[in-house]
């Protein structure tokens, strides 16, 4: 069998990608590479105008949404279909990490983490997964969860670690299901990673906190969004035809130590 060129194969044109939480940080890196790839990007999240300006940057397609509201994922989804036809590859990538010991918390705090971080992953892959086996299209999913899947990091984001727990395991059973239809589901646990939204976190966190764990990434330097983005666009393109229920550690080393 004659091989596809390496170059072809990191190539999406005429492929319709969903990413979630894309207006900024992680999601914007990996929706700036999905369009350099030559897909379609549909992006999704609550903050309307900074949305709005990445997709006019990017030249992409926003969408509001309440990860947490399941009407809203449910309109991603119709969104890309009456748009595009249906989308053949799918980033869960939204999420909040609010830095809060759960003795402190109280129960609608902790319900709006899981319902955005781990709810509506699992409303939006299987709406995803239902669109794509009523055309038979296949597809790839990768949800992005985190080191804290595996480790917590810190006293304090035991929400947060729940909900990314659950994010890996999701990914592995839902690989089972959505394998008869074509679909491929992955996940990247991402490190310590240079955004907007983990600088407001560490803000709030003890400084010998942030330097300890700076200090324990073998690698020496905290991560940037292009490298989840790059580590993204291998799992949504063929150069992973035979990869599913994976989970790929992107953190510099820091689970090493």
């Amino acid at each position: 069998m004659a091989k596809t060129p390496l170059v072809d194969m990191l190539r999406l044109d005429g492929k319709t990608a969903i990413v979630t939480g894309g207006a900024k940080g992680i999601g914007r890196g990996i929706a700036e590479r999905l369009v350099e790839a030559g897909a379609s990007v549909l992006i999704s999240d609550i903050d309307e105008d900074v949305g709005a300006r990445t997709c006019a940057e990017l030249g992409a397609e926003f969408i509001r949404a309440d990860m947490a509201s399941e009407a809203d994922v449910q309109r991603i989804v119709s969104q890309a279909v009456e748009r595009y036809g249906g989308a053949d590859i799918l980033v869960n990538n939204a999420g909040i990490y609010p830095f809060k010991p759960a003795l402190e918390m109280t129960v609608e705090e902790w319900d709006r983490v899981q319902a955005i971080n781990l709810r509506g992953l699992f409303v939006l892959s299987r709406e995803f997964a239902k669109a794509a086996a009523s055309r038979g299209s296949g597809g790839a999913i990768v949800n992005i969860g985190s080191i804290d899947s595996f480790h917590p990091s810190s006293v304090g984001l035991a929400a947060y670690d729940a909900s990314k727990g659950g994010v890996l395991m999701f990914t592995r059973n839902f690989a089972l299901e959505a394998a008869p239809l074509g679909i491929r589901v992955n996940m990247i646990a991402p490190g310590g990673i240079a955004t907007e939204g983990a600088g407001a976190v560490q803000g709030s966190m003890p400084e010998n906190l942030t330097r300890d764990f700076l200090s324990r990434v073998p690698l020496g330097r905290w991560g940037e969004p292009d490298d989840i983005a790059v580590m993204t666009l291998v799992l949504v393109t063929p150069l992973s035809a035979y990869v599913t229920g994976a989970a790929f550690v992107v953190d510099g080393g820091r689970l090493l130590t």
